[in-house]
């Protein structure tokens, strides 16, 4: 495990690394997750083993701190994400992102373009406002003092079930809603924009069947490289891990 301060009280993102040549990836979770869980069987397959790659952890979940006088947008997940790969010597190095993580990863790329070569975001969120579910939406939909201290985080821990709940519920309250505020809020220019005007190789995974990506055909003749994966909802990683590593091991050749 590595950490360094990401803010001026001191607190620390951590992650983990594996060893390897070639460019660094850096595997990033989304909202209530934990990079490691997701997408070290990932990291670990025979496809992809042998890189140097980093499961990194967003301020308030998982192994990092969580500061209560954090803003956890998306812009300060992205600068903190910065912070470690400063640390770690990363540069030009390849963003695996899933959900919010995907979003993050974005933001990263576009304000921090030297650590950044390729972007490969699994399900992001890429515009604000997404439909209500039971995540972010769900979360966001209640005040942050009924969520963190009135039985809303018990109740969408409840709602979203025994996976997503196995590492949301590691996560900080106040962080996870104010993380899921920011996600709903997103960004200026918005995801979807800075994904498209990025000038670095990217693909753009969906599930299947989450259904039709909206701006398709907008993000392909932007340059992005649009993957469907069968059988796979949200967490293509978990429906789907053979495609989802094939799709990563072409997103790098």
């Amino acid at each position: 495990m590595r950490q360094t301060r990401f803010d001026a009280r001191g607190s620390f993102i951590r992650w983990t690394e594996a060893a390897g040549d070639g460019p660094p990836r850096v595997y990033v979770h989304g909202l209530g997750a934990a990079s490691s869980a997701y997408h070290a069987h990932i990291a670990a397959s025979p496809e992809l083993a042998g890189r140097r790659s980093l499961f990194v952890d967003l301020p308030g979940h998982g192994l990092s701190d969580r500061p209560d006088d954090f803003g956890y947008s998306l812009e300060d997940h992205a600068a903190a994400l910065a912070v470690a790969l400063d640390e770690a010597g990363v540069r030009g190095g390849e963003i695996v992102g899933h959900s919010m993580g995907g979003s993050v990863a974005i933001v990263l790329a576009y304000r921090r373009p030297d650590l950044v070569a390729r972007l490969i975001v699994t399900e992001a969120d890429l515009d604000p406002g997404p439909p209500v579910t039971a995540g972010s939406s769900g979360i966001a939909g209640y005040g942050e003092a009924e969520f963190v201290d009135g039985g809303g985080f018990a109740r969408v821990l409840e709602r979203v079930g025994p996976l997503w709940s196995a590492t949301m519920r590691l996560a900080d309250p106040l962080g996870l809603h104010r993380s899921a505020t920011g996600l709903i809020r997103g960004t200026r220019p918005t995801m979807r924009r800075m994904l498209m005007e990025l000038p670095i190789d990217r693909t753009y995974l969906q599930g299947a069947l989450s259904g039709e990506l909206p701006g398709h055909d907008a993000l392909v003749a932007s340059g992005v490289r649009v993957v469907t994966v069968p059988d796979a909802g949200h967490n293509v990683m978990f429906d789907n891990p053979g495609e989802f590593i094939r799709a990563v091991g072409a997103a790098q050749s």
